[in-house]
């Protein structure tokens, strides 16, 4: 049995909670409690979990006695759970409430052909279920989830190597981190290539993240976990006081969420220097500034951020003179959870002084005459190979492609510092220049006003005659 079709197996056991009113995200997290359990047994992990509480003590109970012992459960490993056992289980309750759903659960999770799934690996079988958690609209776990093709992009042209401190400040359910720790590992033999203390660095502090809710910031925990990463993962909002700690990173790849602070309230932050209630705005100022000199980070962010004003403003000139941006992705729409929701990507590095770092920044635009991306038609590797060839150009000059431009620092400038820039012509709209001209327009409006006169004067006179002839 492959991963996918365990997976599909696992998806369709939520059907089983309909009438427990239980909503898909929900369903993901009681998966989440029940699966660790299973998941520790099949791979000898079970010495983390106290006596007592373990899979084969909730597998052989039934009916109200597992309903009760499954509550018992959640609330003893949230208390007595040794690490990562205890930060995934605090504060867990169940939305269960009969007791043969959960019972059919337990069964049909037990009787999954485990063998493979550690072949496949169970790390990917997770992922699995969050990516179908996030497909699911219903769900709205697309606010979390960054389509895996783009993080791997990402990943793989920020290069991050063994050694380095990663970073998520807004990691959802940590996809970025493990893309980049899968990456170490491919080029460094699955860590056989390094000594000792350098596999202790990888697995226990390379790959960090912080998470403001607390469900999704379980299954990150979970998902890290079961990759074999140890390190750590906040409980926090990174625009509070917490998040001024995060910093000295050699590289950060994030999603930040979208939208305002509720009120259009200001970030807690005391250390920013532009104080704003945009989300996005906060967490750019953030990242630039959690990077060490010589750091690197690729940001997905919305539009608003290219050309808001004020603050907006301040904060892209400031981002200018620390860092140098060098490229602007334009994605395309309809590939996150909301279809109007446009997109880029910002690469840049922090520079050792703090003025004048970008002299220009190369834009791709991946956005105009693209098709509209969904389930039927979704956003493949191949649609980002133009955009590659370009990012890693020996002299990017040199590259022949329609959507590749540069502005100078002048044109950005003089551009009121709008970095809403790069966009190529849309086929589907006639530039001016094709249109006809409203002059020619009216001459022939007027001929042929004058020809219809004719005519109906012309009418007018063999009515008359009609008429005499009549009389």
């Amino acid at each position: 049995m492959t991963t996918q079709e365990i997976v599909s197996k696992l998806w369709n056991l939520c059907h089983v909670l309909r009438d427990d009113g239980i909503t898909y995200h929900q369903y993901v997290t009681e998966l989440t409690y029940i699966l660790f359990l299973k998941m520790a047994k099949e791979t000898g992990q079970e010495e983390r979990i106290p006596e007592g509480y373990r899979w084969e003590d909730l597998r052989r109970r039934s009916g109200i006695e597992l309903k009760k012992f499954y509550r018992e459960l959640l609330a003893e490993l949230g208390e007595k759970g040794r690490g990562r056992v205890r930060e995934i289980y605090q504060g867990a309750s169940t939305s269960i409430d009969e007791p043969k759903n959960l019972e059919k659960i337990i069964l049909n999770i037990d009787s999954l052909d485990w063998y493979s799934a550690q072949e496949e690996g169970l790390g990917n079988l997770y992922e699995g279920l969050l990516e179908k958690n996030a497909g699911e609209k219903k769900s709205g776990a697309g606010q979390y989830f960054t389509p895996r093709v783009l993080i791997d992009v990402m990943v793989r042209l920020m290069r991050p190597q063994a050694g380095e401190r990663c970073n998520d400040p807004a990691c959802g359910t940590f996809g970025f981190m493990i893309a980049a720790d899968r990456y170490v590992r491919s080029r460094t033999d699955d860590y056989f290539d390094l000594d000792d203390d350098a596999v202790t660095f990888q697995k226990k502090e390379a790959f960090t993240g912080c998470e403001l809710v607390h469900d999704t910031h379980r299954l990150a925990l979970m998902n890290a976990m079961l990759h074999g990463i140890e390190g750590e993962i906040l409980l926090a909002d990174t625009l509070s006081s917490a998040g001024s700690s995060l910093k000295g990173y050699d590289l950060v790849l994030t999603n930040p969420p979208f939208g305002t602070k509720k009120g259009g309230e200001r970030a807690t932050r005391t250390d920013l220097t532009f104080a704003s209630g945009n989300k996005q705005l906060n967490f750019l100022q953030h990242i630039y500034r959690s990077l060490k000199p010589g750091g690197r980070a690729a940001v997905v962010l919305p539009d608003n951020v290219l050309f808001a004003d004020g603050d907006g403003a301040s904060i892209r000139v400031d981002l200018m003179n620390k860092c140098r941006l060098h490229t602007v992705l334009r994605l395309p729409t309809g590939i996150f959870y909301a279809q109007g929701v446009k997109t880029n990507v910002l690469f840049f590095s922090r520079a050792t002084t703090d003025k004048g770092a970008t002299d220009e920044v190369w834009f791709y635009d991946l956005r105009t005459n693209m098709p509209s991306f969904g389930k039927t038609n979704p956003l493949t590797q191949e649609h980002f190979a133009g955009f590659e060839a370009a990012y890693d150009a020996e002299d990017r000059h040199a590259v022949q492609d329609e959507r590749w431009r540069a502005y100078s620092r002048a044109d950005i400038t003089a551009a009121g510092e709008s970095l809403d820039l790069g966009l190529i012509r849309d086929a589907g709209v006639q530039d001016q220049e094709d249109l006809p001209d409203p002059a020619d327009d009216a001459e022939a409006c007027i001929a042929d006003l004058e020809e219809a006169v004719d005519l109906l004067q012309g009418v007018v006179r063999e009515l008359r005659l009609l008429e005499r002839e009549a009389r």
